[in-house]
């Protein structure tokens, strides 16, 4: 009896469309870095951008600040690395939803906001720790966790944190130093392009498989006379004729000495 398998229909459309907190399980990091972000202070990111009336509406600065710490701790650094993690990994695209930020528009807040990001950061970071998270993807939040429990461990503890607080501010400065290191590496050998486009002809689906189709069958040809070649050099002996099939020896007649052997 055949084996029997799970039903699997990846072009079937969903009768209704899914919440973004179905994908991930409610305790994963994603959602507590949105609710942390959510609670700091963005004034300077916001006053940025309140005079200016030309062009498209910017990106909302909590969802950017939100994506690019992630990305950071996530070890993601180059900006168009990230764009396509926002379009294939489910937990960049609940932070980012349907509007998927251009990898130029994400470089461009890095270093526009560049200072502004590196305090927000570790101030992030340190409200983090203090929650009683010990890791954020690659950065680990060590001890600065406040203790309450008697003046002596106050005043400890601070000077604890105080050497956190150094700590991850120099732990901020390196990523940023990556990320621009990362873009300035893929604009040298990409320039405006994102880097991983596919041809036009096979963008289109229908061209795609016409293309998928010939690749395969050429594929096909040539083992298939490759397997030709190689029993045709198997049986040996006798000339060739012009169309590639050998020539049978003449009969051995009787008195004739034999050949050698």
């Amino acid at each position: 009896m055949s084996k029997k398998f799970r039903n699997w229909a990846p072009d079937q459309a969903w009768l209704l469309p899914p919440s973004p907190r179905d994908w991930l399980n409610d305790n994963h990091l994603v959602y507590f870095l949105l609710d942390v972000v959510g609670e700091m202070d963005l004034g300077p990111f916001f006053e940025r951008d309140k005079n200016s009336i030309t062009g498209q509406p910017p990106f909302h600065p909590r969802m950017m600040v939100t994506l690019l710490l992630y990305s950071y701790c996530k070890g993601v650094f180059s900006s168009r690395k990230i764009q396509s993690r926002c379009a294939e990994d489910v937990a960049f695209r609940v932070i980012v939803g349907e509007d998927i930020p251009d990898f130029r528009t994400i470089s461009d807040f890095r270093k526009d906001n560049l200072e502004h990001m590196q305090s927000l950061f570790v101030q992030t970071l340190q409200v983090c720790a203090e929650a009683g998270l010990v890791k954020l993807g690659r950065v680990a939040l060590g001890g600065a966790k406040i203790k309450a429990n008697a003046s002596r461990h106050k005043a400890m503890s601070y000077d604890r944190m105080k050497q956190d607080e150094e700590r991850l501010q120099r732990e901020i400065a390196e990523l940023m130093v990556q990320a621009e290191a990362a873009d300035a590496a893929d604009d040298e050998q990409f320039g405006d392009r994102h880097g991983d486009e596919i041809p036009d002809e096979l963008a289109r689906r229908e061209s795609r498989l016409a293309k998928i189709r010939e690749a395969r069958e050429a594929l096909e040809e040539a083992d298939r006379k490759k397997r030709i070649g190689r029993s045709g050099s198997a049986e040996g002996g006798g000339a060739c004729r012009k169309d590639g099939s050998r020539r049978s020896q003449p009969p051995h007649r009787s008195g004739q000495s034999s050949p050698p052997r």
